[in-house]
């Protein structure tokens, strides 16, 4: 039976490592599209850039989900193995789509969360992903020690890319080789909390051409 998740607000998904948490954002009966999106490594789904994402997907008819990763729920900060978190995505993105079935799947998050949907978006069958605040370089580590190449696997695997980052990101910015799009936001930091605006303009603008 097709559920509505309109009239849902939160849904609880098992997973390798432990039940997932997904808030729920939308009329899942009209939906042109699922959006789902997660947090940083210590942070939740309630971060400033995921709520200006969801935003502009509500308004051009997409259902929104903000998944609250299992070690986030059991009340861990770090994210631990990235294949294990890998997995656990994997199972929550394909019980999210059955939630919606037959809508094209976009992905993303904020700076773990972001690297998470890229690496995962060829094995979730995801036809774009939103990369926010993407942690390019560790701060102080030489700018060759680079995770670019996660937004390439992206791309690789079939999946669209937009990378929305702050010009005063400690983590570096993507270049435009290593994404469809790349907007870089002024005055902004890794935080992405306080141009709002310009989050919800570059994914609102940006959606439309990847579905």
């Amino acid at each position: 039976m097709r559920i509505n998740p309109a009239q849902v607000s939160t849904v609880q998904i098992a997973t390798v490592g432990g039940p997932a948490l997904a808030e729920l954002d939308g009329d899942g009966a009209t939906a042109r599209f699922l959006l789902v999106l997660t947090h940083g490594a210590g942070g939740s789904a309630a971060s400033h850039d995921l709520l200006a994402a969801g935003d502009a997907a509500r308004q051009l008819g997409g259902l929104v989900a903000r998944v609250t990763q299992p070690y986030r729920v059991r009340g861990a900060r770090a994210p631990g193995s990235p294949d294990r978190q890998d997995a656990a995505w994997a199972e929550i993105a394909a019980a999210l789509r059955e939630l919606v079935p037959g809508v094209p799947l976009v992905q993303g998050g904020r700076s773990n969360g972001a690297r998470v949907a890229c690496r995962t978006a060829a094995a979730v069958g995801a036809r774009a992903v939103i990369a926010l605040a993407f942690p390019l370089s560790p701060p102080g580590r030489s700018p060759a020690v680079s995770r670019a190449a996660e937004l390439r696997a992206a791309r690789e695997g079939g999946a669209k890319v937009l990378v929305v980052n702050g010009d005063r990101d400690p983590f570096g910015i993507p270049g435009a080789q290593d994404a469809d799009r790349v907007v870089v936001v002024p005055g902004e930091t890794h935080a992405l909390k306080g141009h709002r605006p310009a989050i919800v303009a570059a994914v609102a603008g940006w959606l439309p051409t990847v579905l």
